[in-house]
């Protein structure tokens, strides 16, 4: 059941029942999807304990990125007493999720986690590199994955949400950002506590609203 209401700012929200369970994405774990390319990779115990011996770069890629989803949802989850809500691993395509969206009072984030523990990081405006190696897309990325999540919310909610994308780097030994990047928060995990105080973007009923459209797997069908 959905309904229009006013909100007291006078914008529009909307109101929704929580969807089915098979829809509800409130239910997902930090990276699922890694979780669910690893079982189709190795859908045995055996073959996953030996894929970890062995360490076939692919796999191992995947459970890093996977650690350091679980890191940041544990970081995500400190702020729900701050009146903020997170999503994980939200299904985009059979090739691309986003790793984590945060919604509350401050605002919509749309999180990119890199897990790069122990290596220097350097982030520009369009790339970053991992102990001065090569350019990784990563600013760029980040920017899409916003810019999707802001036309589905749009599109749900039936009022402009801002959507803000974030890149968080995973226990770097350090990380140096170009004073250039202005439109792409890039932090260490540590420092999502810093988003705790926002507030004056959404309002509760917003927030309200938000997190009820994002959270419906129906609402991102042909989002890309």
């Amino acid at each position: 059941m959905i309904r229009s209401a006013a909100s007291p700012g006078g914008v529009a929200s909307t109101l929704r029942t929580p969807p089915p369970s098979d829809y509800d994405l409130a239910s997902r774990r930090p990276g699922q999807a890694l979780r669910e390319k690893i079982r189709a990779d190795c859908p045995s115990l055996i073959q996953r304990s030996l894929e970890w011996a062995l360490r076939r770069p692919e796999n191992a890629s995947w459970r890093t990125g996977l650690r350091g989803e679980r890191i940041v949802s544990r970081e995500l989850a400190r702020l729900r007493r701050h009146g903020w809500r997170a999503l994980h691993s939200i299904p985009l395509s059979p090739t691309w999720d986003i790793d984590h969206l945060l919604i509350g009072p401050g605002g919509v984030f749309s999180i990119n986690t890199k897990h790069h523990r122990g290596k220097t990081v350097w982030v520009g405006d369009h790339v970053a590199r991992i102990n001065h190696g090569e350019g990784r897309p990563y600013p760029r990325s980040s920017r899409r994955e916003a810019a999707v999540v802001k036309k589905v919310l749009d599109h749900g909610c039936r009022f402009a949400v801002e959507v803000k994308p974030v890149l968080v780097f995973v226990k770097p030994a350090k990380l140096t950002v170009q004073p250039s990047l202005q439109d792409v928060r890039a932090i260490e995990n540590r420092e999502l506590s810093a988003l705790s105080p926002l507030t004056g973007v959404l309002s509760p009923e917003q927030v309200d609203a938000v997190y009820a459209v994002a959270r419906d797997q129906r609402s991102w069908t042909g989002a890309v």
